[in-house]
């Protein structure tokens, strides 16, 4: 029923403006934000996801720092090792040079000088050993967190490699006797060295195994995260056309509407 006093028409096509021009601003928003979900509102449940998968994310990608962490304490541990495995050859050669039966007792306090040097050498090479303050080469425990959760952790143990955790505190070449008896400890001593080498080679392949597993993580949550929250652009741009179309003509029907009361004031001139 037509009436002067309540213009229903003009009331519809406001309410029907209002909801397009609110669609065609959430697209503007999406379109230039990139995200599909502005608003908590717009997807309530997928935020709550792709908070998680951030989260985990950023974590992950803090392991990896700390698994090249890892690998860089490593080589720095058999680098000492590595070293210390040099001289342990040297010390084997002086001490078969003080069997020769061409080496006399003065010739032998020389070279057991040098003998003395080394494994003082090595004791230093155990202290200097470190990584930002932390003590490799006489022995340390370091944990490294390497996933989503600290129970996804890789413990690197490195054992002192000083001369008398090697056996070799006493040990000389100044006399044939002593000088065999260097030659079995060295051996020891050389496995003992080896052994440590190989540890720290396995935690080597393992950080880089760690490595390769956490950024194909943070590459399939990233997917993840993206089906979850990026814009479909073309869909979005689809939807933002309809609803500027529908908003053009929503203004226009409002403005004929808003015409009626003035037209039915015609019927009383």
């Amino acid at each position: 029923m037509p009436t002067v006093t309540t213009n229903t028409a003009a009331n519809s096509a406001l309410r029907f403006l209002e909801i397009n021009h609110a669609a065609t601003q959430s697209s503007i928003g999406k379109l230039s934000s990139g995200s599909r979900i502005v608003k908590a509102s717009d997807d309530a449940a997928s935020l709550a996801i792709s908070t998680n998968l951030n989260a985990d994310i950023v974590v992950l990608k803090q392991s990896a720092i700390n698994a090249a962490h890892g690998t860089a304490v490593v080589q720095v541990a058999d680098g000492g090792y590595a070293r210390i495995a040099d001289i342990l050859a040297r010390m084997k050669a002086l001490a078969a040079q003080a069997l020769s039966g061409s080496v006399n007792a003065e010739s032998r306090s020389y070279i057991d000088t040098e003998f003395q040097q080394l494994i003082s050498q090595i004791d230093d090479i155990a202290g200097q050993t470190e990584f930002n303050g932390q003590e490799l080469g006489t022995g340390a425990t370091i944990e490294f967190m390497v996933g989503r959760v600290a129970t996804d952790s890789i413990t690197v143990v490195t054992a002192n490699a000083g001369a008398t955790s090697l056996g070799l505190s006493g040990v000389g070449v100044s006399s044939v006797a002593k000088a065999t008896s260097a030659i079995s400890k060295l051996g020891v001593a050389i496995n003992t060295v080896n052994t440590q080498r190989a540890k720290m080679g396995a935690y080597m392949s393992r950080f880089e195994f760690v490595a390769r597993n956490i950024d194909t993580q943070v590459e399939n949550l990233d997917a993840a995260k993206s089906a979850l929250l990026d814009t479909d652009v073309a869909a979005e741009m689809t939807k933002f056309t309809s609803a500027q179309v529908l908003t053009q003509a929503n203004v226009a029907m409002l403005a004929q509407a808003n015409q009626l009361p003035q037209n039915l004031l015609r019927l009383l001139q």
